[in-house]
Parts: structure tokens; sequence; C-alpha cells
């Protein structure tokens, strides 16, 4: 779920909402949009009635991507810089669309980064992410939400790659 700014979602009641429109076992991690839940509605079916259900529960328009724990391994062993994942964590991030990303999302996204950062595309259509590795630091980047969003033609949330390895954590167990 893409939180941040004047966009506050707490967690326990995102649980909550999850759990009201039936989703088993929601969980949170971090403050910052992270669920997991099981479902046996369709991807699309999970990000319409999670929208629908926060609007009408907080007033205003969050953006959903949904991805089943297959599809977030798949991204997590595309990732093309697993050394620098493992060494710093948080300043390698994938990037997952609401809709569908194409290739050259990643090179306009490119165009805007700094000698130390670099992008890169993995995957396949609505199911594609970036990998972005920060190198510099996330918070002097030009890699920012605003530029990825414009980049990809609409909302990319953003996962380091400990988050990433945390979510499996918890839909697998």
């Amino acid at each position: 779920i893409n939180v941040g700014g004047n966009r506050k979602v707490p967690m326990a009641r995102l649980r909550a909402l999850a759990e009201g429109l039936g989703y088993g076992t929601p969980r949170t991690y971090v403050n910052s949009g992270n669920l997991v839940l099981e479902a046996t509605a369709s991807s699309a079916k999970v990000e319409a009635a999670l929208e629908a259900a926060i609007e009408a529960e907080f007033g205003f328009e969050v953006p959903v991507a949904v991805r089943t724990v297959q599809e977030l391994v798949k991204v997590r062993d595309a990732c093309p810089y697993p050394d620098e994942a493992e060494e710093r964590g948080n300043l390698v991030h994938a990037g997952f669309a609401k809709g569908k990303l194409e290739r050259p999302a990643a090179a306009a996204a490119e165009e805007h980064g700094g000698s130390e950062e670099r992008v890169a595309f993995v995957g396949r259509g609505r199911r594609a992410a970036l990998w972005v590795d920060y190198a510099g630091g996330v918070a002097r980047s030009k890699f920012t939400p605003a530029v990825l969003d414009r980049a990809a033609g609409g909302s990319v949330t953003m996962r380091n790659a400990r988050t990433l390895a945390k979510l499996i954590e918890l839909a697998n167990g």
C-alpha cells in the first residue's frame, strides 16, 4: 500500500480493515503499508477491495499493488544487485507498480539518477519490478517517488531488499 505524507494509515486499523473484508491472518510489517494476508480472490479484486475500503475508512485514495508470495520470490531472485542487497539491503529497493510496468520505465528513471545509482528492470508486464541501487543513499537520490511514478506511467511503491525478504518470510510463516 503506497502510503506516506498526509496519507496516514495506522497498521492496526489496516489489519482490522483487511480482516473485515474477510481476508485471512492479516499481518503488517513496519509502519509503511506492508500488509500480508490470505485471499482466494484475484490480485486485482483484492487491490480494488482494499482501495475502496481504505478510501471509505480514511477519506483518501491510496494505490494498492498486490503481489503473491510466488511473485515476490521471483522479484527477489531476479535482483540484479544481489551482493549489494546482501551488504546494504536498506539501500537496494524493488519498485512495484500498480499497473503494467514496461522496460522503458527503467531507462526513463535512469536519466535522473546520480553517478552512484543504478536502476534495472526485471520481469514482465504487470508483475515486473524496477530495482534501484541507491548506493549514495536514498535521501540524497534524484530517483524520487515522483520521478519513478512518471517513468512508470503510474504509482510505484518501493520496498528495500530487507523488507522484501521479511514480507516473504511473513507470507511463508
